[in-house]
C-alpha cells in the first residue's frame, strides 16, 4: 500500500512540474512583453530566481540553524546539475538558441565568480568577509542587468495576459513547481528507502536532481515554447544566485567550513561553466552539446559514487 501510495504521489509530483512550469514561463513571457523587457533579463532575475528557491530556502535556513556546512554542498551540487544535467538535456529536447550578450557577458560573468567561490573557500572556511565580497559581486550583477533592461527595451505589446494575469500565471506557477519539486523528491525518497536503497546514494542522485527540478521543468518548457532566452537565463541565472546571494547570505549569518573535498567539486562547477562556454561559441546547443554534458557528467557521478581516493593537494 505504501508503494502505491507513494507511486501516486510521485505523478502528482511530476504533473504539478510540468503544468507549474507551462504557467510560469508564460507568466514571465507575458510579464516581458508587455513591459517591453528582454526575455534574457526575465529569465536572469525573476525565473533564475524563482526557481532558485529551493536552494536559497534549504540553505539560509541551515545557516540559521547552525548548519551552514550544507550551503556548499547544495550550492555544488545545484551548480553542476544544472549546467551537465538540466541544459543537456533541455539540448536534446529543442536547440537552444544563445544570445550573444549571454556569450560575451554572462556566462563569463558565471564562470569568474565560480573561479572566486573555489578562491574564497580555499582556506578552509567562507567567512562573513567574504560574504561581503560575494554581495558587492551580487550588487554588480544587479546593476548590470538594471543598465542591460535600460539598454535593450523592446516595443511593448498589448498581446496575451494582462500584467495583472501574467503576474498570476507566474506566482501559480512558481508555487506549483516548488510544491511539485517538494512532492516528487520525498515520495521518491521514500520509494528508494522502500526498495533498500543507502540514503547516500538517494541524496546523491533523487534528493540533488530534485532540488533542481525547478530549473528542469521551467528549461525544457521555455526550449520547447521556444522561449530560448528564458531556458538559457534561467540556467545561467539560477548559478550566479546560489554563489552571490545564497552563499553569499549563509556566510553572512555564519561562517562557512569549505572541506578540502569540495575544493573538487567547485573545480567541476568551474569546468562546468567552461564547458558551457566552449559550446555555446557557436550560439546555440544542439544535441550534440547534450550529449557532451550528460557524458561529463555521468563521469563525475561514478567518482562520486565511487568515492574515489584522490591524492591531497600539496598546498
Amino acid at each position: 500500500m505504501t508503494v502505491i501510495i507513494q507511486l501516486g504521489l510521485l505523478i502528482l509530483g511530476f504533473v504539478l512540474l510540468v503544468k507549474g512550469a507551462d504557467f510560469f514561463v508564460d507568466g514571465a513571457a507575458g510579464i516581458a512583453s508587455r513591459l517591453g523587457i528582454p526575455e534574457l533579463v526575465i529569465g536572469l532575475t525573476i525565473v533564475a530566481m524563482g526557481t532558485s528557491a529551493p536552494e536559497a530556502a534549504v540553505s539560509i535556513t541551515a545557516a540559521f540553524k547552525g548548519n551552514a556546512d550544507i550551503a556548499i554542498g547544495n550550492v555544488c551540487g545545484s551548480n553542476i546539475l544544472n549546467i551537465l544535467v538540466i541544459l543537456g538535456i533541455s539540448a536534446l529536447f529543442v536547440a537552444i538558441r544563445v544570445a550573444n550578450s549571454t556569450i560575451k557577458y554572462e556566462i563569463p560573468f558565471m564562470l569568474l565568480i565560480s573561479c572566486l567561490f573555489l578562491a574564497l573557500g580555499f582556506d578552509g572556511v567562507v567567512d562573513r568577509i567574504d560574504g561581503v565580497v560575494l554581495w558587492i559581486c551580487f550588487l554588480i550583477y544587479l546593476g548590470y542587468l538594471f543598465i542591460m533592461t535600460k539598454n535593450s527595451e523592446q516595443p511593448k505589446t498589448e498581446e496575451g495576459p494582462t500584467i495583472p494575469m501574467a503576474v498570476l500565471y507566474t506566482l501559480i506557477g512558481l508555487f506549483m513547481i516548488v510544491f511539485g519539486s517538494d512532492t516528487t523528491v520525498d515520495a521518491a525518497s521514500e520509494l528508494a528507502r522502500v526498495m533498500g536503497m543507502s540514503q547516500r546514494f538517494i541524496g546523491l542522485t533523487i534528493v540533488a536532481l530534485g532540488t533542481s527540478l525547478p530549473e528542469l521543468a521551467t528549461s525544457v518548457s521555455a526550449a520547447r515554447k521556444g522561449n530560448a532566452d528564458i531556458a538559457i537565463g534561467n540556467i545561467v541565472g539560477s548559478n550566479i544566485f546560489n554563489i552571490l546571494f545564497v552563499l553569499g547570505t549563509s556566510a553572512l549569518i555564519i561562517p562557512i567550513n569549505f572541506a578540502p573535498v569540495f575544493r573538487i567539486d567547485a573545480g567541476v562547477v568551474i569546468i562546468s561553466a567552461l564547458l558551457l562556454l566552449l559550446c555555446s561559441l557557436n550560439k546555440r546547443l544542439g544535441r550534440r552539446s547534450g550529449v557532451i554534458m550528460l557524458a561529463f557528467y555521468a563521469a563525475y557521478f561514478v567518482f562520486v559514487v565511487l568515492d574515489v581516493n584522490v591524492p591531497a593537494l600539496p598546498f
